[in-house]
């Protein structure tokens, strides 16, 4: 069973992100709060979205999908980016990685977006695999570059102002 997120899920979503920045070998980078995410999720003007996967059997929650919406200036209509899709592994195998990725693409469907579109690490041949058995094409030609950090605060900084220390107080 699929569904949409409720703000008691914050704890389960913060829980599972942190799982999956483990598995992706990054867990010290997920820095995000659970404040944070309430609020992206459930403030006054939502950024993001989340939707749960269920166990039919248990009712556990067993995963999750986080998404946003994007814009393609080329087709001139919003997607669905995918940020993050995980479930737990005691129960992958159980189509629920698959039950959300329709749900997201039922959303597109139904609300008129042309793309769904997420990124996969190159050395996570399970996942790439999975994505290919469902139709996704890899998007070879393109690469992702990311600005973070130090990098972003000296670009966003004007010219002659002190470049802020990321995490310091200010």
């Amino acid at each position: 069973m699929i569904r949409t997120a409720a703000p008691a899920d914050v704890p389960l979503i913060h829980t599972m992100i942190r799982e999956l920045a483990e598995y992706e070998k990054a867990l010290h980078e997920a820095r995000a709060t659970q404040e944070q995410l309430h609020e992206a999720l459930f403030g006054e003007r939502p950024a993001a979205y989340a939707h749960i996967a269920e166990d039919d059997a248990t009712g556990e929650p067993v995963g999750f999908a986080l998404w946003f919406l994007n814009f393609s200036t080329w087709r001139g209509v919003h997607g669905i980016y995918l940020e993050d899709l995980y479930v737990r592994p005691a129960a992958r195998g159980g189509g629920h990685g698959k039950a959300l990725l329709r749900e997201l693409a039922r959303i597109c469907v139904e609300r008129g977006y042309e793309r769904l579109e997420w990124s996969v690490l190159n050395w996570n041949a399970p996942s790439i695999a999975f994505y290919e058995s469902l139709g996704a094409k890899p998007q070879d030609e393109w690469s992702v570059y990311r600005l973070t950090d130090g990098a972003l605060a000296a670009l966003g900084t004007p010219a002659g102002e002190a470049v802020p220390v990321p995490g310091a107080a200010r």
